[in-house]
């Protein structure tokens, strides 16, 4: 589920996988421990994530059993109890090929790569993803992640076509570390997933610019009902410390809600957003038509921490635009709402040590909201693409793991906040994190806070979401070979109080906790 994050570890350690030669005059047999001679043109990797986890969030729906992604308290049913601890194993693999034939001299690539997830015990002899691993195992559950095709036409231009990833940030999303994305641009808090299209990249030393089309939805293919993403995004560099950047993304929606996530639906008014923890605009079943813009700018100091100790990155986004729709018995389409809402984030460190675990980080984050929903023909809250795609924006990276989402997950991907525009209350919050390298390069902890008040109060709640504490300590066995323990706390404020926000129950519900320890191990 949110296979984006390991994924983009694995494409930027191209790490050669070698293949057995056979001799002209046929198969010789496996007499060689070692490969004569690599292949250089098809390249593997194996991403492997397995954890333990114990919490107090569980679904109450029966069938959520597998992915649940969304909102605590939402409509994907999760809810917290002193009655019960959620004890689980999960683990996930995600294989990764690159295929670079020398017949094109390396002006042209193929990339593939595949998910497999479950829980430890879940169920057997089936077809779905999310699961397989009950006694017996033999279930079909490979889903495919990306595949695309990269052209290099020139020097310093790239060309990819296909299934990739679509993402709200101008660098190579085949030859970025993942890190950089959570912590630059707009941090994928309003583009953080896949979707299938075109993107062109002119990448020098001091420019970067990206342009992109992507198919969301194409519904009925004789018809005008489709859910189009058009972006334009450039970043300059200024000196070796300052980057500033900006952009245009823009949705033509004309699908009035056809195709989506499952049974949930998709666009404006469907129950995905309620699923995502999105604005659910009451515009009723006429069919819509709608245009929606994201304008923005965002800089970034010292993004790799080492060139001196302080570091820092923002954006500025404000997003605009009609929804129009057609009643019954009506030919033409009539504007319904008009959208505005504007986010802000500052992200702000200072590295005291010699390694980038020994920091000190603050990030904070503003989004508006709407008091009245879209009574008054407007709404004035922020959006993303978690409207159109579950999960479609992420915004990790800040160290939370309650109150603001973490990326530590394969299943269950469940925090207060899993969208900046906060159900359309909008948020003002943060966190703090401060990290230390116990044994340099080898031995990490982290301590880390946040808290949160939403721009609009619930009716019957207040505007205090409430506070987190968190800790982690990780070791590194070797290379890319790592274990780690989690664990975080989380004070419900009186924001939950109110039956629209609490999953309607008459009190606050029981404050949230979860612990975990995990193993990664990039396998190549």
């Amino acid at each position: 589920m949110f296979r984006n994050i390991i994924f983009s570890i694995i494409l930027v350690l191209p790490i050669l996988l070698g293949a057995q030669e056979s001799g002209s005059d046929g198969f010789k047999g496996f007499d060689k421990t070692l490969p004569t001679k690599a292949n250089r043109q098809l390249q593997a990797y194996v991403y492997f994530y397995q954890q333990n986890v114990a919490m107090n969030i569980a679904p109450e729906n029966d069938f959520l059993k597998g992915q649940i992604v969304g909102r605590l308290f939402g409509a994907n049913t999760t809810t917290t109890s002193k009655d019960f601890k959620a004890r689980y194993a999960e683990q996930r693999a995600i294989p990764f090929f690159i295929y670079t034939p020398s017949i094109f001299d390396g002006k042209a690539t193929l990339r593939a790569s595949f998910e497999i997830d479950w829980t430890w015990g879940d169920v057997a002899y089936g077809t779905g993803g999310n699961f397989g691993s009950a006694i017996s195992a033999d279930q079909v559950n490979l889903q495919t992640q990306n595949l695309e095709v990269e052209f290099v036409p020139t020097k310093y231009w790239t060309v990819n076509v296909g299934l990739q990833r679509m993402f709200d940030s101008p660098h190579d999303l085949y030859r970025t570390f993942f890190d950089k994305f959570t912590t630059t641009g707009y941090r994928l808090a309003y583009f953080g997933t896949d979707g299938v299209g075109i993107s062109v990249r002119r990448q020098t030393d001091n420019k970067k610019l990206k342009a992109g089309f992507y198919k969301l939805y194409e519904n009925n293919v004789e018809l005008n009902d489709d859910v189009t993403l058009f972006e334009l995004n450039q970043q300059v560099t200024l000196s070796p410390k300052w980057n500033v950047g900006a952009s245009v993304y823009y949705i033509k929606d004309n699908s009035s809600g056809k195709g989506g996530v499952s049974i949930l639906g998709q666009g404006y008014g469907s129950q995905l957003t309620t699923y995502n923890g999105a604005f659910r605009f009451p515009i009723g079943a006429d069919p819509y038509k709608s245009d929606v813009f994201w304008l923005g700018t965002y800089f970034s100091r010292n993004e790799e921490m080492m060139l001196d100790r302080w570091f820092m990155s923002g954006f500025v986004n404000y997003n605009l635009g009609t929804i129009r729709q057609k009643a019954a018995g009506s030919e033409t389409y009539t504007k319904t709402v008009s959208i505005g809402g504007i986010a802000a984030n500052l992200r702000a460190g200072y590295r005291y040590g010699q390694t980038t675990g020994d920091a000190i980080t603050g990030d904070v984050i503003f989004t508006s909201g709407d008091d009245n929903g879209i009574a008054d023909k407007k709404y004035s809250g922020v959006m993303t693409a978690n409207t159109w795609g579950s999960p479609g924006g992420i915004f990790i990276g800040h160290g939370g793991y309650i109150l603001f989402p973490h990326g530590n997950v394969v299943n269950r991907f469940v925090a207060a906040v899993t969208d900046i525009s906060n159900m359309g209350y909008g948020i003002a919050g943060g966190t703090v994190n401060f990290s230390r390298d116990l044994i340099p390069n080898k031995l990490h902890s982290k301590i880390g806070g946040a808290t949160g008040f939403s721009t609009i109060a619930p009716n019957g709640g207040g505007n205090f979401m409430g506070w987190e504490a968190n800790a982690k300590v990780g070791y590194d066995f070797g290379a890319f070979l790592t274990v780690e323990a989690h664990g975080a706390y989380m004070g419900l404020g009186d924001f939950y109080d109110s039956t629209l926000t609490n999953g309607g129950v008459a009190e606050r519900p029981i404050d949230p906790w979860l612990g975990f320890v995990c193993l990664k191990w990039l396998i190549f």
